[in-house]
């Protein structure tokens, strides 16, 4: 409701003498008496005295607005007095008032007065308003100054306030980083470009900042740039753009230029998770890696929580001296450790499985697929067995078993859904929650029994892999390899199966057979570098970094320390290739130090603050050495190949240089 629809000519005075507080309260009550809204004026008049007893509504500023919700007011009314000499008023600042507005509310749970006052107070915080209303000479005037600012204040409050022009929603594997730069990204470009924007993030904590049916009813455009599931059919009949979280970060504005394109499609329920940043359909390969790191991102909290409280389990043994045998992370307080995380690790499949599906499917995939996840994890469900008079076979399908039985049941399940679309909308409700559960988790148990005998072959070739490797001493080739991929692209396909191939190397090592855990610490040494490399480029070669560069460049020791490669990226895509070229160089060579050192990581993540579980306890200070001397190598490198830049502000530090390097300021 506007302030204009309830003030009219005949309640307003601009000519208003009064000579006390209570005076200029009469007379406003006299004067929205004419609106016809007051059905009992004493009654109404004693309600706006008892409001004023609760505390003062003079606002300051020579402004007073009074008000009273009352059964006696049949239709929300406003009354305006200007006051030329002022009165007192008992206003907080206690200066006198010139300018009064009164609000008779009806007593219905609509409190329109709350409305009404809360404009009112954010329109006469502006100065020259309030000089025009003070300086109008008639109430016509008064009214078309009001009505021209509030048509101002109210489209700035419905675009900013309630209703956003875009809507965006970001997401990532691990919920870290990118979906906060991509949020950041978006939020930025929008301001620059004069829209408002509000953006639903899908990071670790969960969902924050959730988008309401009413916004995305309201709202002109949807930008989607995620790497995880995001349900979309809350969208249906609004233009929708999809891209990678890495388009939001470095194409916010593309993204905001297209959700606002009338050329871009209306998004209709049923074209879920197909819609790409262009409006054509993800490639097979976006598509499968999409659905891969949905169900990563929702494994890592098992992998990471079990795999450090086994990591410590293993820290407990080493400091008690307990026996490096079979026994070892077992006995006491270290087996308690052990077990827990071991319970948590061994959720891992499973997730992996039922959020793959989940992803492909929606809510009825998860079932399906987490139940063949588990299948995947048992080692006497499969023909092999079968064969073998249900002999156990000693493996099983494993890490690569859950993936393929959470594509199988995500695909299963979608082409149940099309096969009982005839049923009628009476029976609906028993797809989900009847057919759907039974028939699909027959069949992917069926499914599951067929294919865990070649998966189990697959999986112990895997196994025998990194055997051989490790019995021809070239485990620190694969490390390089893999810590090498983990700066490609910094959070990005690359980085991520080089850290889902760590992740499962981790869940098949033993004591006795630590390859996994070697390659684990190559890839964390891996991943942190990039950032601590830039950081320490920055301290050296000062010169080359503008002095914003060199503020952001520090906070990377916190990022690369914390093993969050992304915080790389900005640096990456200001100067790509002479920034990439150094971080693969510097997490190579950590990485082929790691496997010479035989630095074993029984810890999925956590950087620096999971070091100390570094097996052997003597090989923590060669583990640190290996991630030291590859963020050197990359600030080298970067001393090498950029160029100095002009900076006024640089001081009298200019930092290292290298007798061969003579570049110059651009």
């Amino acid at each position: 409701m506007k302030i204009t629809d309830l003030l009219t000519e005949k309640t307003i005075s601009i000519k208003t003498n009064a000579v006390s507080k209570e005076d200029v309260i009469k007379q406003a009550v006299a004067l929205i008496a004419k609106s016809g809204a007051i059905n009992d004026v004493d009654t109404y008049e004693k309600g706006v005295f008892k409001r004023e007893e609760e505390s003062t509504t003079g606002i300051g500023e020579g402004i007073a607005i009074p008000h009273c919700k009352s059964d006696v007011v049949s239709k929300p009314a406003l009354a305006a007095m200007v006051i030329p000499e002022g009165v007192d008023y008992a206003s907080l600042d206690g200066e006198k008032v010139n300018l009064l507005f009164l609000i008779a509310a009806p007593n219905s749970e609509d409190n329109v007065h709350l409305d009404v006052l809360a404009r009112l107070s954010e329109m006469l915080m502006d100065e020259e308003f309030k000089n025009r209303l003070l300086a109008a000479k008639s109430e016509k005037e008064f009214l078309k100054v009001i009505d021209e600012a509030e048509a101002g204040k109210l489209e700035e409050t419905e675009e900013t306030v309630q209703f956003p022009r875009i809507l965006a929603v970001t997401g990532c594997p691990t919920g870290i980083a990118h979906t906060y730069m991509a949020e950041q990204a978006l939020k930025d470009k929008a301001k620059e470009m004069g829209l408002t924007i509000k953006v639903e993030t899908n990071g670790s904590g969960g969902i924050k900042n959730a988008l309401t049916d009413e916004e995305i009813e309201h709202c002109d455009g949807i930008v989607v740039a995620a790497d995880v599931n995001v349900e979309l059919d809350r969208f249906a009949g609004k233009r929708v753009v999809q891209a990678p979280v890495a388009k939001g970060i470095h194409e916010p504005e593309n993204l905001i230029n297209k959700a606002l394109d009338p050329e871009t499609p209306i998004f209709k329920p049923g074209e879920t998770r197909k819609a790409s940043g262009s409006g054509e359909k993800l490639s097979v390969g976006r598509t499968i890696y999409k659905h891969l790191m949905s169900g990563v991102s929702h494994m890592l909290p098992f992998v990471i929580g079990g795999g450090i409280l086994i990591a410590i389990a293993f820290l407990i043994a080493t400091i008690k001296g307990d026996p490096t045998d079979s026994t070892f992370g077992t006995l006491g307080v270290a087996g308690w450790f052990k077990n827990i995380g071991g319970f948590a690790f061994s959720f891992m499949v499973w997730i992996l499985a039922g959020f793959i599906a989940h992803s492909i499917a929606g809510r009825p995939g998860l079932a399906v697929g987490m139940v063949g996840g588990f299948i995947a994890t048992i080692d006497n469900f499969n023909i092999e067995c079968t064969i073998n008079n249900n002999t156990p076979s000693g493996s099983t399908a494993g890490f690569l078993g859950g993936i393929v039985a959470g594509f199988a049941a995500g695909y299963l399940v979608l082409g149940l859904m099309r096969l009982f679309k005839f049923l009628p909308k009476s029976l609906e409700s028993l797809k989900p929650t009847l057919i759907i559960p039974v028939l699909g988790i027959l069949i992917i148990g069926g499914f599951m029994y067929l294919v865990n005998t070649p998966l189990i072959y697959v999986n112990r070739g895997f196994t025998n892999l990194l055997n051989g490797l490790n019995d021809l001493k070239l485990t620190w080739l694969l490390c390089m390899i893999l810590a090498g991929m983990m700066a490609i692209d910094m959070g990005g396909p690359i980085n991520k199966a080089a850290y889902v191939f760590a992740t499962a190397a981790l869940s098949t090592a033993t004591t006795s057979n630590p390859t996994g855990y070697i390659i684990m610490a190559a890839v964390m040494a891996g991943g942190m570098v990039p950032p601590i490399g830039i950081a320490l480029s920055a301290h050296l070669f000062p010169a080359k970094y503008t002095k914003s560069q060199r503020r952001e460049a520090y906070v990377n020791y916190i990022m690369g320390g914390a093993f969050i490669t992304e915080g790389a990226i900005p640096f990456a895509a200001a100067d790509p290739w002479r920034v990439i070229v150094s971080c693969i160089g510097g997490s190579m060579v950590s990485g082929l130090l790691t496997g010479l050192f035989q630095c074993g990581l029984y810890a999925p993540h956590g950087g620096v603050f999971v070091i100390a579980t570094i097996q052997p306890s003597w090989s923590i200070p060669l583990y640190l050495l290996a991630i030291v001397a590859g963020s050197f190598v990359t600030a080298v490198l970067l001393g090498s190949l950029k160029k100095d830049v002009e900076d006024p502000e640089l001081g009298k530090w200019k930092g290292i240089r290298l007798p061969w390097n003579k570049n110059k300021a651009k």
